[in-house]
């Protein structure tokens, strides 16, 4: 009995190490919480500040405040110039500081929470949608709200600066009725072309593709291209009014050939101002959608034309205006200097396969430190097709197929791919006959990436419905491979139910399927996973005499020069990218030196130390080198066992021939309610 009590009296004491680390992470988690959500409500209320601002200037009240800020301030080094600045420009830098903490955080929360079964998704402005047709396309609650904030703010502008107009037109004394009406028409184009200036403080930050502005709002790149192109088409419509009301201005009065010519050098220079209009009236012309479509090529070098834009903005405005749009200038210059960084290495294409339909699938190395989730994308390059061409692809694998590749998928669609396809099979072609070793460097591949979702939004929902149409399966196989390894590992996983439809033209696509063998391990977890695939064939009524045949691929692998995928942008590695913009910011700031130069010396000065460090470990882990070859050399022996499971893939798997997807059928909730 008294043994039973000591043991009893003990027991607690035994636990008490246990409760001891519950409670630090416990505690852990509270302040790291705490410290994400106060940095979260800081950069909102620096961001609400900043966008208020725009609000109020036009008014009697913002424009006192305005005069009382510049006077306070301009008496430091930097002058009225740097009192602009930092009033406009100085927000969206400080965000951008305070980013780099939010992102560490947030991943150190991340990590802490792995373990915990997923929270259900909640309601996100940002992904529910409002509006679905109309001439914006899909558009979200709180894209709506941007919107509407736009328009407001163009018309409220409008009304106040008119307002403003008329209260100091008795200033200039008495004044005919025609030479009021032309004090107003000048005042009008001003008025439009300082509506303009402000939209273009917005203009360049939906376009940095490695932004660190969108990521705590998990908005990719490729999604913020649309405000981009919103804001591109209001800016330009509000200088088209700038530039024609002082036309018309100069024509009545019989000057316009003196006006158009005059170049002053403390800003307004008209000349520039013209040039400049010229360059945004190109790059407008060619991103209307007849002309992107047809000829992208003409759309993407027009666009080029940016630099001699913003250069001649510059000499048209002057130093002091031109700070009111230099903070999203200047961070889109930076994310273009480390693209450009990263897009001068050359990438090891670890291996290639072509498919019979033509697609050709590309597994490129990347160091085991740059992470990527299911639905990211890359943008590729061939040297020996295209040296200025960049075309951007889905990553067909998961983050979980191996540590140190990705891989994508590249249908022979357009000139570009159908080239890269013809290349990649005649070297395929040349290995089976076993010609001689590879010639090094025979593809030279470049890789800007990756980019896309911060966060794998995928594994928030219980039931997933995917439906694509040829090519376009490649995330869905990504995020299939990603699901089902979760699944296998064991890993925090909440889908449980995924049905996958697809429809293709012809049946020698459906090696597409196959390529990544994600149908060789859906059997194994029919009792934690339900995947369900529904594949078309639409324009066969019948399987092909040849279907034992359709799914043979050739396979090679590539002996190129260079190394892994760089982590300079992308998802790249966080703390790097909050040193680069924070030191060159501050070396801006402290030589006075002009952004350019700051960017290429102080910017260029952390992306080499970067770069050192980024060779340093891929030197770490060269000692893992073999157990990737073998990894490869596996996976490649696995591809073909796999060969005599895909001749049962039609049995396997639902393959409807002559017909397309019965969306009325398979979701009549959804076409009940219309």
């Amino acid at each position: 009995m008294a043994v039973g009590e000591l043991y009893s009296d003990q027991q607690p004491l035994l636990s008490n190490g246990g409760h001891d680390n519950e409670y630090k992470i416990k505690e852990t988690r509270i302040f790291l919480s705490l410290a994400k959500w106060v940095l979260k409500f800081t950069m909102w209320v620096v961001f609400v500040a900043w966008v208020a601002l725009f609000f109020l200037v036009p008014t009697d009240f913002g424009t006192g405040l305005y005069d009382v800020w510049v006077s306070v301030t301009s008496g430091t080094l930097f002058g009225e110039t740097g009192s602009v600045l930092l009033l406009y420009s100085g927000p969206i830098v400080i965000i951008a500081f305070l980013v780099v903490p939010y992102l560490l955080v947030s991943r150190e929360e991340q990590q802490k929470e792995q373990l915990q079964e997923k929270r259900p998704p909640r309601f996100r402005l940002w992904t529910f949608p409002v509006l679905v047709d109309g001439p914006f396309g899909v558009v979200s609650a709180a894209e709506l709200i941007g919107i509407v904030l736009f328009v407001m703010f163009v018309l409220w502008a409008v009304y106040a600066y008119t307002v403003v107009n008329f209260e100091i037109l008795p200033s200039y004394g008495d004044l005919t009725l025609q030479e009021k009406r032309l004090f107003m028409l000048q005042m009008s184009a001003y008025t439009f072309g300082l509506i303009a200036l402000s939209c273009l403080a917005f203009l360049f930050l939906p376009i940095v593709r490695g932004s660190i502005l969108l990521r705590p709002v998990d908005i990719p790149f490729e999604h913020a291209t649309r405000y981009h192109v919103w804001l591109g088409n209001l800016t330009m419509f509000l200088l088209t009014l700038h530039g024609l009301f002082y036309m018309i201005l100069w024509a009545i009065r019989g000057i316009i050939r003196s006006e158009i010519i005059e170049w002053k050098s403390d800003g307004g220079a008209n000349l520039a101002g013209v040039i400049c209009y010229v360059f945004g009236l190109l790059i407008w012309v060619t991103t209307l959608p007849p002309v992107r479509k047809r000829y992208f090529e003409l759309f993407f070098y027009t666009h080029q034309l940016y630099v001699l834009f913003v250069i001649f903005l510059a000499l048209h405005i002057g130093d002091t205006n031109f700070s009111k749009v230099f903070g999203g200038i200047f961070l889109f210059m930076l994310d273009r200097f480390l693209r450009f960084c990263q897009s001068r290495m050359t990438v090891n294409i670890v291996s290639m396969k072509s498919l019979p339909c033509g697609t050709v699938k590309l597994v490129l190395s990347k160091p085991g430190n740059l992470g990527y989730n299911a639905l990211s994308f890359i943008f590729l390059r061939v040297r020996e097709i295209s040296w200025l061409q960049w075309h951007p692809f889905s990553v067909s694998s998961s983050p979980l197929d191996g540590k140190y590749h990705l891989s994508v998928l590249v249908k022979a669609f357009g000139d570009w791919t159908s080239m890269l396809s013809r290349k990649v099979s005649n070297i395929t072609e040349d290995s089976q006959i076993e010609l001689p070793l590879l010639t090094p460097g025979q593809i030279m591949a470049s890789v800007e990436g990756p980019y896309g979702h911060e966060s794998p939004y995928h594994l928030m929902y219980e039931k997933l419905v995917l439906v694509a149409g040829g090519s376009g399966i490649s995330p869905f196989l990504a995020i299939s491979s990603d699901i089902l390894h979760r699944t296998k590992d064991k890993k925090t996983c909440v889908p449980r139910n995924v049905l996958l439809v697809w429809a293709v033209k012809r049946s020698n696509e459906l090696s597409l399927f196959s390529s990544t063998g994600v149908e060789s391990i859906c059997s194994f977890f029919s009792d934690k996973l339900n995947i369900e695939v529904q594949m078309y064939v639409t324009r066969e009524s019948e399987p092909s005499l040849e279907e034992g045949n359709i799914h043979k691929a050739t396979s090679s692998p590539v002996f190129s020069i260079g190394g892994g995928i760089s982590a300079l942008v992308g998802t790249g590695n966080k703390i790097w990218v909050g040193c680069y913009v924070i030191i060159s910011t501050i070396g801006f700031v402290i030589s006075l030196t002009c952004m350019v130069v700051s960017v290429f010396i102080y910017g260029g000065f952390v992306v080499g130390l970067w770069h050192l460090w980024e060779k340093r470990t891929l030197a770490m882990e060269e000692s893992q080198e073999d157990g990737v070859k073998t990894d490869m050399m596996q996976r490649n022996e696995v591809f073909t066992e796999k060969n005599l499971y895909q001749e049962t893939l039609a049995s396997s798997y639902a393959v409807r021939y002559g017909c397309r997807p019965d969306f009325k059928g398979m979701f009549p909730i959804f076409y009940g309610r219309r």
